[in-house]
């Protein structure tokens, strides 16, 4: 694993890295929304590939994108005040919230009411969503080669919706980012997640257990039904089933990006949010130039489908941004 002084010497490989991670989020997002629809399901059963059509976005990749967009204007010195003016802008704005995560728009309800972080996340009915754990990739981006400063920074940003299972799984996602963008393996980039996990958390528990389950079954297709029916949660988009869905995906496919996130998008359930974490940690460790480029350009433009201000933003310009505040420290 490189340094993060070794890994920014070449702007070339740091620009590859954070286009490739931000593409990967994009691209898992849409890749599992569309892969969990029926009519996928009745044409193909798994989906391998996008259609034909238009890509779209969710949440998750809008969200994303408003976290990147704070952290282009404060060129990486984030705060809770700088978190809170974008959501003030982009989100508290909006009327509604086609296709919006719960957790997202009762954290908006609560700005409008005057709480602010870390009390708008806290007094959250849905604080323990994955709704932080899907818009926190670029925090890891921006963290490269530094897993503290990523689980800081995941805090401080997942605070404004989220409480406890909920930041936690936001830090592990941006730790393990983090440690992916400087060529960790993928043993260093589980121990990374981990690290941000308390041990007495749910979260913890479910995820070592999945890796349990897998490890006793052997492969993914003997463990597959045992690992759904025991994180099977009441509502699909829980931290502490959705983040040990995609990190069971990546523990047994991990060495390819297109096998990685086609597993993740396939998973069912969150689909979008586990293809979107799978997507974001793979294209992170692999990078754009090993990533299906049809793909890349199929989402490279985000529809707006939940935050209008995303719509049309061109993901390789944010990419642009983002590393040249990484280059520059």
């Amino acid at each position: 694993m490189l340094t993060r002084n070794e890994f920014i010497q070449n702007r070339d490989r740091v620009f590859d890295k954070v286009y490739g991670a931000l593409s990967g989020l994009a691209i898992g997002d849409s890749f599992g929304d569309a892969s969990r629809k029926p009519e996928n399901r009745a044409a193909y059963q798994v989906t391998t590939d996008f259609n034909k059509g238009a890509s779209w976005s969710t949440d998750d990749t809008e969200f994303a994108l408003l976290t990147a967009k704070t952290i282009i204007r404060c060129r990486g010195k984030l705060t809770t005040e700088e978190c809170v003016r974008s959501w003030m802008e982009d989100v508290v704005t909006q009327d509604e919230y086609k296709r919006g995560g719960a957790s997202e728009i009762e954290a908006a309800n609560n700005l409008r009411k005057g709480l602010q972080p870390p009390l708008s996340g806290k007094f959250n009915t849905f604080h323990m969503s994955d709704g932080s754990s899907m818009r926190i990739g670029p925090i890891g981006i921006l963290c490269a080669g530094d897993v503290e400063r990523a689980k800081e920074y995941a805090r401080i940003e997942s605070e404004i919706s989220h409480f406890r299972d909920g930041v936690w799984g936001a830090q592990a996602v941006a730790a393990a980012v983090a440690a992916a963008m400087v060529d960790g393996s993928m043993e260093e980039i589980f121990d990374a997640a981990m690290s941000a996990i308390p041990e007495e958390s749910w979260l913890y528990y479910n995820m070592t257990k999945s890796f349990e389950i897998l490890e006793k079954k052997g492969s993914l297709l003997e463990a597959w039904m045992e690992l759904h029916d025991f994180l099977w949660t009441s509502s699909w988009a829980t931290t502490a089933e959705a983040i040990p869905s995609a990190f069971v995906c990546l523990k047994a496919v991990s060495d390819d990006f297109r096998k990685g996130v086609t597993l993740a998008g396939n998973f069912g359930r969150d689909a979008d949010t586990i293809g979107a974490v799978a997507g974001v940690i793979l294209g992170a460790k692999y990078g754009a130039s090993q990533m299906p480029q049809a793909w890349i350009e199929k989402t490279r433009f985000p529809s707006g489908t939940c935050l209008t201000f995303t719509k049309g933003i061109d993901i390789r310009d944010y990419a642009e941004k983002i590393t040249d505040i990484i280059v520059e420290g």
